[in-house]
């Protein structure tokens, strides 16, 4: 173990640590890989957790301060199964909470998917605390597009709400929850390490000797087809006033292959006057190829942040 001027403690083997910030009631919790640059807050997809960004965070690590968080209702956060409480703006200042108890007062955010949005509203919420924004096929759509494609759904269940519902969620042990999701889309195109972080963070040991998902099916449905939630329309305008108010710099990515509607991604890249960058792969791309993503995010965070200062030796 490692013992910083600012009073943290990291391991030295790379291990994250752990911890929790209670905000309104509700726990939120971290994995803090350390690191000594500019602090970097990672934000996952829904249903999913911080440790899916563990191989990812370990590379990113010796070049930048990286913060994961679970996001309520997710990994070794509190379960949240009221979609009132489950809103990304509600999610984001859980963020902001678990940096003011890191004592992170300006940070880069990365997130992906889900954690994008709440990424977003992170930075509406605190524009002068967000050094740089890094979108990668986040969820927020224009209020018509949303009604379009059913994230909106009226007079029916939204299907991807329908698909959370069906998840098994109690599983022998780990190795039989990793081995099944690996067999098959879309977790089957993760690369096998982030499968593993995944797993190995997003389940809860039982009393019985079995494992669950820290993700309940219902608050991974919620999010999905809520009509109620502030969601991803109203986090779509989020976005236009963070472009407007201009001090967030930022970047849009999207799989060449999403199953999303691609226009989705074109419209925030419009909104935030940048380039949409397409990379090589599926709607959870970052964590298909985890070389490939560290370049990637080393780049686009040089360009938004400026280069680092090197240390002499």
């Amino acid at each position: 173990m490692s013992r910083h001027d600012d009073g943290r403690t990291v391991r030295d083997d790379g291990e994250p640590s752990a911890g929790r910030v209670v905000r309104g009631g509700i726990g939120t919790a971290w994995l803090d890989w350390g690191g000594e640059g500019q602090p970097l807050v990672l934000l996952h997809p829904n249903g999913f957790c911080a440790g899916v960004y563990d191989p990812l965070a370990r590379r990113l690590a010796d070049r930048y301060r990286v913060v994961g968080v679970d996001l309520r209702g997710h990994g070794d956060s509190d379960d949240v199964v009221d979609e009132a409480l489950l809103g990304n703006d509600a999610m984001a200042l859980d963020v902001l909470a678990a940096a003011d108890a890191l004592g992170v007062g300006r940070f880069a955010v990365v997130g992906v998917s889900f954690g994008a949005a709440v990424g977003v509203e992170v930075a509406a919420a605190a524009p002068e605390r967000v050094a740089a924004l890094v979108l990668c096929e986040a969820i927020a759509i224009e209020a018509a597009a949303q009604e379009e494609q059913n994230f909106g759904f009226e007079g029916g269940e939204n299907p991807l709400a329908a698909g959370a519902l069906r998840r098994r969620d109690v599983w022998n042990d780990r190795a039989a929850a990793e081995a099944s999701y690996a067999s098959r889309p879309p977790l089957n195109e993760l690369h096998s390490a982030a499968l593993a972080g995944y797993v190995r963070w997003g389940f809860r040991d039982r009393e019985d000797g079995m494992v669950e998902l820290s993700c309940r099916p219902k608050t991974e449905a919620l999010i999905f087809g809520s009509r109620s939630r502030h969601g991803p329309a109203q986090t779509f305008e989020a976005l236009r006033r963070v472009a407007a108010d201009g001090r967030v710099p930022m970047a849009v990515m999207a799989g060449s292959r999403t199953d999303l509607d691609a226009s989705w991604f074109s419209a925030q890249a419009e909104v935030a006057g940048v380039d949409l960058q397409l990379v090589d792969g599926g709607h959870f791309c970052l964590f298909e190829d985890l070389d490939r993503a560290d370049r990637l995010l080393d780049g686009i965070l040089e360009e938004l942040l400026g280069p680092r200062i090197e240390e002499e030796s």
